[in-house]
């Protein structure tokens, strides 16, 4: 597999008139070397492999890589540099997204003779997963469906956002996971408008919705979850809203097609939750479908009204999380990890989804 990343990769700079690539994004070093670890970069040219570190890494790069391993003493930039002229490297292409400005302007200073002026972007070659990697996300998941389940018998009024999503990152850890996918959100009350309100200090009271949006990541790849539970029984609004997300969400799910756009999948559930609340609550559901995860916890493909050109294809993986947020109530949202395969979209998450109303 590892093989056929790389001659996908040297198509890529050799189509556009590159001599050779410089990879610095650190996803994408992991990607192609199978090396873990910051401060390095690759260098590929059509027949060679490069992994530039320091001393810090070289023989975990020894046991992780079987590229060529070149030990940095003096500067990154500057045993790049030696390497592109030893190589005659003339035109070399670079990833536009990861590259920073003040980086490219000193390795530009160091090879004046070299067009640096190929960007790239790599994240797209990532977005088919192969069968090994959908594996390691789908053990990344499972800590998180398990973590869903032990947080059901820990959440109580009393408790705060905070406590909530250290349980839940502890649990995960003593799991397998090597850290939280990203900063965990746990949103009680009002706060549920937030569709990003990370864990506060506020105390979580009887008769709020709560929403937790959290992941594991498993060998580097990623889950992400969420799910919305009511401390108490639930109020007639409360039940309405939550069934409206939840047949978005099937509704989102069984949309995904292999080759059709972003935007298309997006739409039917989009409409849906609009229809029935935008005439009283306006901008209440304003984030996309859903998008790729894997080795980030955001890759492509995307589904949003933005996304008409970014089409979905068999071995993607997608997150499917419509949700409602009113300022002043609270909201909800309901979010799996779905494998796009040619009969359409099959949920890898496997958390309970209905609406749980907790004893207190």
């Amino acid at each position: 597999m590892k093989n056929d990343r790389l001659s996908r990769l040297r198509k890529l700079f050799t189509e556009k008139g590159a001599c050779a690539i410089l990879v610095t994004k650190e996803v994408n070093v992991h990607y192609f070397s199978g090396f873990r670890g910051d401060s390095t970069a690759l260098l590929i040219t059509p027949d060679k492999e490069y992994l530039i570190t320091d001393s810090r890494y070289t023989e975990q790069a020894e046991q992780q890589t079987k590229y060529q391993i070149v030990e940095q003493k003096q500067g990154l930039w500057k045993k790049i540099a030696e390497l592109v002229e030893t190589e005659k490297i003339k035109r070399l292409a670079f990833e536009g997204n990861a590259l920073i400005f003040d980086d490219h302007a000193a390795l530009q200073e160091l090879l004046p003779h070299v067009k640096i002026n190929v960007p790239l972007s790599l994240d797209g070659l990532r977005a088919i997963k192969e069968p090994g990697e959908i594996e390691l996300i789908k053990k990344a998941i499972a800590i998180s469906d398990m973590a869903f389940d032990h947080i059901l018998g820990f959440i109580r009024p009393g408790i705060s956002e905070i406590d909530v999503a250290a349980e839940m990152e502890d649990f995960m850890r003593k799991h397998g996971s090597e850290r939280p996918a990203f900063t965990t959100i746990v949103a009680s009350g009002e706060r549920g408008s937030l569709p990003h309100g990370i864990a506060s200090e506020k105390l979580i009271k009887a008769g709020e919705f709560v929403t937790m949006d959290f992941g594991a990541v498993y060998a580097g790849y990623h889950s992400d979850i969420t799910r919305t539970i009511c401390m108490g029984k639930a109020t007639e609004k409360q039940k309405e809203l939550y069934d409206m997300v939840l047949k978005a969400h099937l509704m989102g799910i069984a949309d995904i097609k292999c080759g059709e756009n972003g935007k298309v999948i997006d739409a039917p559930s989009r409409k849906f939750i609009l229809d029935y609340i935008e005439a009283h609550h306006e901008g209440a559901y304003g984030h996309g479908l859903g998008h790729g995860v894997g080795l980030e916890i955001h890759e492509l493909p995307r589904l949003s009204p933005s996304a008409e050109k970014i089409m979905v294809e068999e071995n993607m993986l997608v997150t499917v999380e419509p949700g409602v947020y009113i300022k002043g109530y609270g909201g909800l949202r309901i979010e799996d990890t779905v494998l796009v395969t040619k009969d359409g979209g099959k949920p890898l998450t496997q958390a309970r989804k209905d609406l749980i109303e907790l004893d207190i």
